[in-house]
């Protein structure tokens, strides 16, 4: 049963496309064409213009105005062929229209050929000669040569019925001069014939005669029935106007009857009735094509009066939005220049906080830097106190003192700190080292703050973090120090862990995760959001009990920022706080493990009997540097300014130069690049309270070889001389 409906299924689509596809082959110009010029080989001129009216409202209704042209001119052929010239006319004047817009052909210039035929048969001469002309131009502009003797007879023809016969016969005499060809029979015959009817004008009857009797010899070649009933009518009045009766008569019953069978065939082609059926068909169908344009006129006027319509409430609407736009561009004017007004406001204001910005960092700067110098008498001359063996009761004193100037020193480059941070004038380092071995060392010097404070302190570092990173140790250092010194300081009696994590490896970079845990005093809620800011230690009582300046996280979180990494907390009070932050650093495979550093301790028969120059303009510092060198057997020579200094390096022999970077003249780094000029060897350390115009590397890149800054603890002092004066 499926199958069943399978095929009728197919055998319907076949169908369909078979009748769609037979539409497409008779529904067209070319097939009513063709039927058309079948008909006309069997005389049934009925379907003849059947079919060529058929083709002709195809092409209108398809916009083929070339083969609508085309069609109509051959419906006007047919007419003419017909004898219906006013019909001929009709056809081949709309033809005529229908080819002027579009590019001129051959058969534009052969419709005005017949339309001047028609206008010839009509009497109109004036409307035929200017066909004829037409014509003639068309057919030079196209180089068409084929009909130039149709056109020169249609001319010679037009002339005679204007009774201009000089130039009648001269065109007509070319004519029959021509060779006997049976393409120009015809067309010679026609000549011959109109030469007849000249000069039987003039009244030259034998003339006539002969003229008429050579187109009925020519005639008979080409069978022009028409044209030989016109000869035979020529004839018979040519002999009725010489008095031979017999002959008139003869040639009249001949005309006659040639006559009769030309009507008789004309009706065998088309009768009169079905003539006028066609006629009444196209009637019908001009009335129905002339409905059709003035339902299209009545759409088209319907549809613009609706544009009018559309069109004066689109106006109506761009009005009202033009009033619109020109009340919000008022408005918008308004709010320009009031936002312009806030803006230079802005601009100034932004100025004066740049300039207050600027002034605050000058101040820090300056304050912090004029802070070092006293800061330093201070540090230098309590710690030569310490060592004259003070009496008990001083030792409480000192000690105050000592921890006072530690812990103004600590403010002091904590403040300066985060003034560069700010400031941008921070820089990063990118150099290799070893991530374990720096908080291993950071364990160590804090050690004694967790025995203190009876903590369990845990160092727990994955040991697959590589051992060569790219990066900057010295931040690093500060921000573990921060973290770790706090963990320390605000846990009594508990646990301090510190956990490393490599997390992943990027192509040569290492993901590392950092984590410092305690078991603290923990911070409160309310206050975990404000911790990092600076001068924030939770509760002024957590200040007085702990002391510190409330800097530290501040530091951790603006140096972590500068690193692209951000810190996290989580912390309840009474039970603890988790510090952790994410690091990626470069890998640098093409190294070898980073050896441990070795601690230089400082070893007083190292530096014994070293001669060192000390370029210092402070006389206190003056004083207390030279002190601190004598008491450790050291020779001392002490100058004030940078040229001095020059001459004395040049003259003699030191061991090391202690240089002050800010001296009366030419200041410490000019003097040192003065002195590399003659002397690369001498190690010469700079001594300064840095400000925040000036880093290590700067130092170091007018040849300095080390940088202590004041105020220096002592034994680091005396490290570093070690460091350089040791052979």
């Amino acid at each position: 049963m499926k199958l069943k409906i399978k095929f009728y299924l197919i055998l319907f689509i076949l169908f369909n496309v078979c009748l769609y596809a037979q539409k497409e082959v008779t529904d067209s110009i070319s097939y009513y064409n063709n039927q058309a010029n079948i008909n006309i080989k069997t005389n049934q001129y009925k379907d003849v213009l059947l079919y060529t009216q058929k083709a002709i409202n195809y092409a209108q209704e398809h916009s083929k105005i070339k083969e609508q042209a085309a069609q109509t001119a051959k419906l006007g052929r047919l007419y003419y062929s017909l004898k219906k010239y006013d019909d001929a006319i009709e056809k081949l004047t709309e033809s005529i229209n229908l080819f002027k817009t579009i590019t001129p052909s051959a058969e534009y210039a052969e419709a005005y050929y017949f339309l001047g035929l028609a206008y010839i048969n009509k009497n109109n001469f004036s409307a035929a000669e200017i066909c004829i002309n037409k014509t003639a131009a068309i057919s030079k502009a196209f180089e068409i040569t084929g009909n130039n003797e149709l056109i020169r007879l249609q001319k010679a023809i037009i002339y005679r019925a204007n009774q201009k016969y000089d130039k009648a016969a001269a065109i007509l005499n070319s004519i029959i001069s021509k060779p006997d060809k049976p393409e120009i029979s015809d067309t010679k015959a026609e000549a011959l014939y109109q030469m007849g009817l000249i000069e039987e004008h003039n009244n030259r009857n034998n003339l006539a005669l002969n003229y008429f009797n050579k187109a009925l010899n020519l005639n008979a070649k080409n069978q022009n029935l028409d044209q030989k009933s016109n000869i035979l009518l020529a004839i018979s009045l040519v002999y009725e106007k010489m008095l031979d009766k017999s002959n008139a008569y003869a040639f009249l019953k001949l005309h006659l009857n040639l006559k009769e069978s030309i009507a008789i065939a004309t009706n065998e082609k088309l009768g009169i009735n079905d003539y006028e059926a066609f006629k009444e068909k196209q009637r019908e169908q001009n009335l129905i094509r002339l409905n059709k344009e003035k339902q299209e006129e009545q759409k088209t006027k319907n549809f613009s009066r609706l544009i009018n319509y559309l069109s004066i409430a689109l106006i109506v609407i761009l009005s009202l939005l033009s009033f619109s736009l020109y009340r919000n561009n008022i408005i918008r004017k308004k709010s320009n220049q009031l936002l312009t007004e806030k803006n230079n406001e802005l601009i100034k204001a932004k100025e004066k906080a740049e300039k207050a910005s600027n002034a605050r960092a000058d101040f820090l700067s300056i304050v912090s830097h004029e802070l070092r110098t006293p800061l330093n008498a201070i540090n230098g001359i309590t710690h030569l106190l310490l060592e004259e063996n003070p009496k008990k009761s001083q030792l409480h004193y000192l000690g105050s003192l000592q921890y006072s100037g530690n812990y103004l020193t600590a403010f002091i480059n904590d403040i300066l700190e985060i003034n560069k941070i700010d400031s941008n004038k921070i820089e990063l380092e990118h150099i290799d080292f070893d991530i374990k071995q720096l908080l291993e060392d950071l364990q160590n010097s804090l050690m004694e703050l967790a025995t203190k404070n009876k903590n369990t302190f845990i160092l727990d570092i994955d040991p697959d973090i590589p051992n060569n990173l790219i990066g900057d140790p010295i931040k690093l250092s500060q921000i573990f120090m921060n973290l770790i010194n706090n963990a320390l300081k605000f846990t009594k009696n508990g646990k301090v862990s510190i956990t490393g994590k490599l997390q992943s490896v990027q192509d040569t970079k290492a993901v590392l995760f950092f984590e410092i845990r305690d078991t603290g005093i923990g911070i409160p809620e309310e206050k975990l959001k404000t911790v990092f800011d600076s001068f924030s230690q939770g509760s002024t009582e957590i200040n007085r009990k702990y002391g510190g300046t409330g800097l530290g996280l501040t530091i951790v979180k603006k140096l972590l920022n500068v690193l692209g990494s951000e810190i996290h907390l989580k912390s309840t009070l009474g039970e603890g706080s988790v510090f952790s932050f994410g690091l990626t650093l470069a890998i640098n495979n093409n190294q070898t493990p980073i050896e441990p550093k070795q601690q230089i301790s400082f070893d007083i028969s190292l530096i014994k009997g070293k001669k060192i120059l000390v370029v210092e303009d402070n006389k206190i510092n003056q004083m207390i540097t030279k002190r601190m060198l004598e008491n450790k057997e050291i020779i001392c020579e002490i100058i004030d300014n940078g040229e001095e200094a020059i001459e004395a390096v040049k003259k003699n022999n030191y061991d090391l130069v202690l240089m002050d970077v800010h001296l009366p003249g030419i200041n410490g780094t000019i003097a040192t690049q003065a002195i590399r000029k003659f002397n690369s060897i001498t190690p010469i350390i700079a001594m300064t309270a840095i400000s925040l115009n000036e880093n290590r590397a700067m130092l170091l890149s007018y040849g300095m070889n080390d940088v202590i800054t004041k105020p220096f603890i002592p034994n680091d002092f005396y490290i570093l001389l070690c460091k350089y004066l040791a052979d």
